[in-house]
């Protein structure tokens, strides 16, 4: 490149890109195309109305850079604005979103291209971003911190690829009582748990860490395309990150369908037991069930360095199972293996896939983490066969297909009585009872669930499943500090059980301890990205009890357009439309509650409730009295 073609220059750079593009294609790929030409034409508008001017705008991606700063953060806190207000006005669409990142850096500006370490980090600050918010660098916060229309928090020093030192990252706060504040800096480690503080500490060591098993690779495949950091949904761990895809079932039966998930599910939880792994929930991976990604999408959408692939072929009393273990940063395998063996030999088999996992990713595990991951909780194939089918039978959520499960896992407990995880999910299809409203006695159904997880625990204490599943009946009783002992047990044994972090959440903020149930939850959706609506009423509910109202707002109005017809996701979204005194959207959400539980009443939710801080459920209640919700 000749000198007289480019130049260099400090420029505000934006980056923007869109939350889950993949999985909008996968569902609907002309209107998503269609919206996305729209919305890059509206951001392309807001961009040139700030005095910025868009760079390029490949695919899902836009780039775009501002000679001022505060031209360019006004501009990304418009375009978010805009993007929300059309997602509104078209409910029955595909709900688009963007991350936005800035950066003020030194570029190199060539033609009407720029290149450097200043694009590289906004793209990366961009991946830090909420779906709908903007993240800014240090660089940038120092010239727009004066700024009276929006807020600042801050999120600490995060390592971006290939850049020395870490950058310090900044979120926008639009909320009007956040205007003129920064909070964040002063960490509030003091005031958190013993376990929370140390958590937060080896998660800035965590950051400070590299990627150490980049340049491994066994042999290139040409067709599977690399993914590259600043692309990824969100930042990675340092420690091997992982998601296993569904196997496909190529037996030509769908009936085996439940082997082939069965086989990967167990992977995942073998896997997951691992302190140095950090492995994404079944229910996000098996979102690409039957569809034709890239594992560069994969790694980019939920936010891992690793993917494994595979497939299972059963046929009379033999089976074959592929596995491939590949690098999405670069596009290389790192370990693949083709097994023929008898039926009988499938539970060992997983252990030695996923040794052979554990191995390429060099994980080293102790003596005592070794007897954890590769525990065999049964010898009998039968029993094995019968308890995958119940998992998936319970799964599918209808009372008809629970009882069946429960059947099959007693004659599979009749067989092996030293089964555990039989007892545990036993015990999950009494819960299940209660959550279908198929139950004579509520009570009744909870106490023999917590009858057969202690029993599942009496057999095997180091099963995590049977922790959370006592901890899970703990949060129907109420009686929250057991479950936090049995939630966090859970999660000692198994890290990346998104369920336990999500439940621990959920009781934590019970327990008016909410900056750390904020944490914990927001864990939880790092580890299951496209999770039950729940996970993000909890969160709006949180934001809601400490008062910051928007992003309450944010989380609300995104629970609701998971599940529609869950009545806990509009009452939380009318409360905070009330806080908000948005009292037309507050009024509508209450008639959405009446016409979910036309007898509804403000006396009987108060009772359910179980806020700690008095205050807190009192300003709740107050909020939907005032929308028009009848005590």
């Amino acid at each position: 490149m000749a000198d007289e073609n480019y130049k260099r220059k400090l420029t505000a750079i934006l980056s923007a890109d869109v939350v889950g593009y993949s999985l909008l294609m996968a569902d609907n790929e002309l209107a998503t195309i269609a919206i996305l030409k729209s919305y890059k034409e509206t951001m392309t508008s807001v961009i040139q109305e700030h005095n910025g001017r868009v760079v390029d705008a490949p695919g899902d991606n836009l780039l775009a850079e501002f000679a001022s700063a505060l031209d360019a953060v006004n501009s990304a806190v418009e375009i978010q604005k805009t993007i929300s207000a059309k997602n509104s006005e078209q409910p029955d669409h595909p709900q688009m979103q963007f991350r936005i990142g800035i950066n003020i850096g030194d570029v190199i500006h060539e033609d009407d291209c720029i290149y450097g370490d200043g694009v590289n980090v906004a793209a990366r600050i961009e991946s830090l971003a909420d779906p709908g918010g903007v993240c800014i660098s240090r660089s940038v916060f120092d010239h727009v911190k004066k700024m009276q229309d929006f807020g600042f928090e801050y999120l600490g020093d995060q390592a971006v690829k290939n850049i020395t030192e870490p950058v310090r990252i900044y979120k926008v706060l639009t909320a009007k009582e956040h205007s003129g504040k920064v909070i964040g800096e002063k960490r509030f480690v003091g005031r958190m748990s013993r376990r929370v503080a140390l958590a937060a500490i080896l998660a800035l060591g965590i950051i400070a860490g590299g990627l150490f098993s980049y340049y491994i690779y066994l042999y290139q495949s040409g067709r599977i395309e690399p993914a590259s950091v600043e692309e990824m949904a969100d930042s990675l761990p340092d420690k091997p990150s992982i998601a296993v895809l569904p196997f496909d079932n190529l037996s030509g039966e769908p009936e085996q369908e439940y082997l082939s998930d069965g086989i990967a599910e167990d992977i995942i939880t073998a896997i997951s037991k691992s302190p140095k792994m950090f492995v994404i929930d079944s229910n996000s991976s098996f979102t690409y069930k039957g569809k034709p990604v890239k594992v560069k999408e994969v790694g980019r959408d939920l936010g891992v360095r690793y993917v494994l692939e595979g497939s299972v072929r059963k046929f009379d009393n033999k089976v074959r199972i592929t596995a491939q273990l590949i690098d999405a940063q670069t596009g290389h395998p790192l370990w693949a293996e083709k097994y023929d063996r008898q039926l009988d030999d499938i539970l060992a088999l997983q252990d030695e896939i996923t040794k052979n996992i554990m191995t390429a990713l060099q994980v080293k595990l102790t003596e005592g983490e070794q007897a954890d991951v590769y525990a065999k909780g049964t010898d009998n194939l039968g029993v094995y066969l019968k308890v995958i089918e119940a998992r998936e039978l319970i799964r599918q959520q209808n009372p008809e297909n629970n009882l069946g499960a429960r059947q099959i896992l007693e004659e599979a407990i009749e067989l092996d009585p030293g089964y555990a995880l039989a007892y545990a999910y036993l015990g999950q299809t009494h819960v299940m009872d209660v959550t279908l409203g198929s139950t004579k006695s509520r009570t009744d159904s909870l106490n023999r669930a917590a009858e057969l997880a202690k029993k599942a625990i009496s057999i095997d204490s180091s099963l995590g499943y049977a922790h959370a599943l006592l901890g899970h009946i703990y949060v129907f009783k109420r009686q929250y500090e057991k479950a936090m002992l049995e939630l966090e047990k859970s999660i000692e044994l198994n890290p990346s059980d998104a369920t336990s972090h999500g439940l621990l959440g959920r009781v934590l903020g019970y327990a008016d301890r909410t900056e750390e149930a904020i944490i914990t939850t927001k864990k939880a959706i790092r580890l299951n990205p496209y999770p039950p609506a729940w996970y993000f009423y909890n969160l709006a509910t949180f934001y809601r009890n400490i008062k910051i109202y928007e992003e309450a707002l944010i989380w609300a109005e995104k629970a609701v357009r998971q599940e529609p017809y869950n009545i806990v996701a509009r009452w939380v979204l009318c409360s905070v439309y009330s806080l908000l005194d948005r009292m037309e959207e507050a009024r509508v959400e209450a008639n959405e509650v009446l016409q979910l539980k036309p007898k509804f009443s403000l006396k009987r939710l108060e009772k359910f409730v179980p806020y700690k801080n008095p205050e807190v459920k009192k300003r709740f209640i107050d909020s939907l009295r005032k929308a028009g919700l009848p005590d």
